[in-house]
Formats: structure tokens, C-alpha cells, sequence
């Protein structure tokens, strides 16, 4: 589901208000712990992310699927949580509910989140020198990788933090290349 004017009215309230009912009864890092499950749990399962979405499948049958998949897994706010989004018919946000919350959660820890686009994958020694250069751009105290693999680039990387790109691939090279070529 891509973030609109209209999801985003709906997601930010219920990942606002999660943040704010774990910061009251001090239980941050497990509401945090349970949402990063959820969260891999979606990622890894497009049945359950295409179930919680279908208007077809009733509020009974997503909340014994809450109850099996998560039930003894995570903290009992949390499962009152994802059932509230049932009744509340909410539930086909989770997914973008999810990252509304990681993206608070980074703003309380100033964590910076730097999306890498690169040709082949990273070794953790390149890994650790751009989020060395993230930490040193954005003063953050860490930095959280979501790293993207496109042999497009044909070597490189494409670093994004925020509105700010840094883009030093092969292929961005070669089109400043040919524009400045062609400028001249």
C-alpha cells in the first residue's frame, strides 16, 4: 500500500499514540522489540499482509490470526493494540503503521536512517564506513542501514538521509559525464 495524504491521516494517530501509551507506562523498549516482530513478521509473510487487507476476511478470523501468530509472542499491549486496529478496522494499515513508529522511535534514540542503493552487496566494513560518514553528516548518535541491491548502478552506492542524496555509483558518474560532455 503506497503512504498517501489520506493513509498518512490514518497511520500517524495510531503510531503516535502507541508511542505515547509505551512512553507513559514506561514500556518503550518492549512495545519497540514487539513492533520490529511484527514488522519482520509482515515483511516475511505476504499472506498476512494481504489478509489483514481484504475486507472479505471477518474481524473474528484476523483477531484468532493475531492471536495465533503473535499471541504469546509479544507484550499484552501490543496485542490489544493490533486487536483495537481490527476493531477499529485498521488493520490493513499495519504495515505503514509499523514504519510510522520505527520512524518516531529513530527520532526519540537520534537514530538516522540512510537508504543505500548499491550494485553488489556490502561488506560490513563498507557498511561501517557510511554509517561513520551518516553519523558525521547528521550528528545522530547511530545510524539504521536499509541497504537495496540494483546491479543498474553497475558499481557504487546511492546514499539517501532524509531529503539529502549522496550519489556516488558508476552510473551516476557516467550521466554527469555525459552532461557536462554535452554542455561543452
Amino acid at each position: 500500500m503506497k503512504s498517501s495524504s489520506v493513509s498518512q491521516a490514518v497511520v500517524a494517530p495510531y503510531a503516535e499514540a502507541l508511542m505515547s501509551l509505551a512512553q507513559e507506562q514506561n514500556n518503550l523498549d518492549a512495545i519497540a522489540s514487539d513492533v520490529r516482530l511484527i514488522g519482520n513478521t509482515l515483511a516475511d509473510s505476504v499472506e498476512l499482509t494481504q489478509l489483514f487487507a481484504s475486507p472479505l476476511v471477518g474481524e473474528n478470523v484476523k483477531k484468532g490470526v493475531i492471536e495465533g501468530v503473535f499471541g504469546s509472542q509479544v507484550n499484552a499491549m501490543s496485542k490489544s493494540f493490533l486487536l483495537l486496529l481490527v476493531d477499529r478496522k485498521r488493520i490493513a494499515f499495519l504495515g505503514e503503521i509499523v514504519n510510522e513508529f520505527k520512524a518516531l522511535l529513530r527520532v526519540i534514540d537520534q537514530v538516522a536512517l540512510a537508504e543505500v542503493t548499491s550494485a553488489l552487496q556490502l561488506s560490513r566494513a563498507q557498511e561501517d564506513t557510511i554509517c561513520d560518514r551518516v553519523k558525521s553528516m547528521t550528528k545522530s548518535k547511530s545510524v539504521e542501514l536499509a541497504v537495496t541491491i540494483n546491479p543498474d548502478l553497475i558499481g557504487g552506492v546511492i546514499i539517501k538521509v532524509g531529503s539529502q542524496v549522496v550519489d556516488a555509483s558508476i552510473r551516476g558518474q557516467l550521466r554527469r559525464l555525459k552532461s557536462s560532455l554535452a554542455a561543452a
